[in-house]
């Protein structure tokens, strides 16, 4: 007799657009909090500087996520909010092991 086990997993057959990578890779580096005019980004998140320039004139911008390409990401269960009681955008979302696995798989 074997068990046999099922799983509620998503496939990771799921294609996404390179602005929807983008997103699941800014959101693997750390949790994403909603900012000013629909957009997400990490808690915090401040213009940074290249650790190869030693003189600090090249500024990396901020990474930010739109909350249409969040919402994308969440309905292919590949991110998940982290206040399931408000369930709206408005709480910070972290990547799920879905999403973990297909950047694996994938990039």
């Amino acid at each position: 007799m074997s068990a046999k086990t099922t799983t509620n997993a998503i496939p990771l057959s799921i294609t996404l657009t390179p602005t929807e990578i983008r997103a699941l890779k800014l959101a693997r580096d750390g949790d994403l909090y909603p900012q000013d005019a629909k957009r997400w980004t990490h808690l915090n998140a401040t213009v940074t500087y290249a650790r190869s320039d030693r003189f600090k004139e090249r500024p990396i911008k901020v990474k930010v996520v739109t909350t249409t390409t969040l919402e994308q990401l969440r309905d292919y269960g590949l991110l998940r909010s982290l206040d399931a009681e408000i369930g709206s955008s408005e709480p910070a979302h972290a990547i799920t092991m879905a999403g973990k696995m297909w950047l694996l798989k994938h990039k």
